[in-house]
């Protein structure tokens, strides 16, 4: 059990007056381990939120340096960062916020050669990509190591996401698939209102500490989506699929591979 300090109760404090939450919930959240997969607009405020909270380690994965174009919806990053690691930006920014947080940093890109290796080390992951192949990517480790996740993905003025645990529906019993390259625009290639990162960051957040602390219900066999010019959000109810090819009756996907990436500036990611 932790001792906590006094600095500690008080950081902690709205935490702990919580009645679902507590002493042993924060307890819960100082001993997480959650990997954020992208220090973009979704990882950005996921990072901060879970920092603020408390999640005892971090690790951040991104192989990509602060563009100025990222600074409209990346809020981790300053314009003094352009041209740093994202990884290193969001470490700095994290221990700022709470020096209680250990930060892993992982300045590559996610990929078949790495992704096993570096989620089953953390009890919740949390997908802040922009394209395709990496989300299907992330779903397949995730499935095959038996780590629940938060997917989530925006274009546009809209958003959506889904959590995962072991049992219920993946990313895969939804959309089986990544689509053909450049059959779907990315957010460089067709837009993203800034704030729309930090309305979805929020909720994949919100999501991880409601898996930490066993607080709620989870967006599990349910995609929720979001409209922000019309402010109309959506709840999809999403069953297990049998015929699902990785957590399916007779799963085909068995080993992770790297799909292959839509035609776009890679600099500019999510």
């Amino acid at each position: 059990m932790i001792d906590f300090t006094e600095e500690q109760i008080e950081r902690y404090s709205r935490h702990i007056l919580l009645q679902d939450v507590g002493v042993e919930g924060q307890e819960k959240i100082l001993n997480a381990k959650v990997l954020v997969i992208g220090a973009g607009g979704l990882g950005a405020p996921v990072a901060l939120y879970l920092a603020a909270a408390g999640v005892g380690t971090l690790g951040i994965v991104d192989g990509d340096v602060v563009d100025l174009s990222n600074l409209q919806r990346q809020i981790i990053h300053f314009t003094a960062d352009v041209g740093r690691p994202k990884v290193d930006s969001a470490r700095e920014k994290i221990r700022q916020i709470n020096p209680d947080v250990q930060v892993v940093t992982y300045p590559e890109f996610f990929t078949a050669s790495n992704a096993a290796e570096i989620v089953r080390k953390y009890d919740f992951i949390i997908d802040g990509t922009d394209n395709f192949p990496v989300k299907f990517l992330i779903n397949d480790a995730c499935v095959l190591e038996g780590k629940p996740f938060s997917h989530g993905g925006i274009l546009r003025f809209e958003g959506q996401t889904l959590t995962y645990v072991p049992g219920a529906a993946c990313y895969r019993c939804l959309f089986q698939a990544p689509p053909p390259p450049n059959a779907v625009p990315t957010c460089s290639q067709a837009g993203v209102l800034g704030a729309i990162a930090g309305m979805l960051g929020t909720i994949q957040a919100a999501e991880t500490l409601k898996y930490i602390t066993g607080v709620g219900d989870l967006l599990t066999n349910r995609l929720l989506t979001f409209n922000a010019k019309a402010m109309t959000f959506r709840e999809v109810k999403t069953p297990q699929n049998k015929c699902c090819p990785v957590c399916g009756n007779h799963p085909v996907v068995t080993e992770l591979v790297d799909y292959e990436q839509a035609v776009c500036d890679l600099a500019n990611r999510v």
